[in-house]
This record gives C-alpha cells, structure tokens and sequence, in this order.
C-alpha cells in the first residue's frame, strides 16, 4: 500500500464515520468507517517503518573506521 492510499483509507473512513449520517439495516457505515481508518493507520505506520528502514544505508565497506581512544589521567 502506497502513502496515498493509506491516507484515502483514513480520509473515507473519517468521512463515513464523520459526516454520513444514513441508517441502513445491512451495513453500519461507522463501523465501516472506524475499520477503514484503524486499517489506513497501520499501513501508514507500515509504510513509514519500511521506508525508513530502506533510506538507512550502511556504511561503504572502504570508509575508514573511527576509533575513539579514552584515556584516565590519575592525579
């Protein structure tokens, strides 16, 4: 699932939870609506995860490495 759908899931779900005010026998729409937001919240929360996890790169095997020494004076 891409970021715009995620953030459509959460915008139809808000509108049906919201703003639609019609009573049907079948469907209740704010149900509807509170799974479509709870779902376009975990894939928002996916997506971010992944991406982040993706725009981390490790280090080129040819940098140098650092070493930091520590050194106690007594006295």
């Amino acid at each position: 699932m891409g970021i715009v759908f995620c953030i459509g899931m959460l915008a139809v779900g808000a509108i049906l939870t919201l703003a639609v005010d019609v009573n049907t026998d079948v469907v209740n729409l704010d149900v509807v609506g509170l799974v479509l937001m709870a779902a376009g919240l975990i894939g928002l929360a996916v997506y971010v995860s992944i991406f982040k996890r993706r725009k981390t790169q490790p280090p080129h095997p040819a940098a140098p490495v650092v070493v930091e020494e520590e050194r106690h004076h007594l006295g």
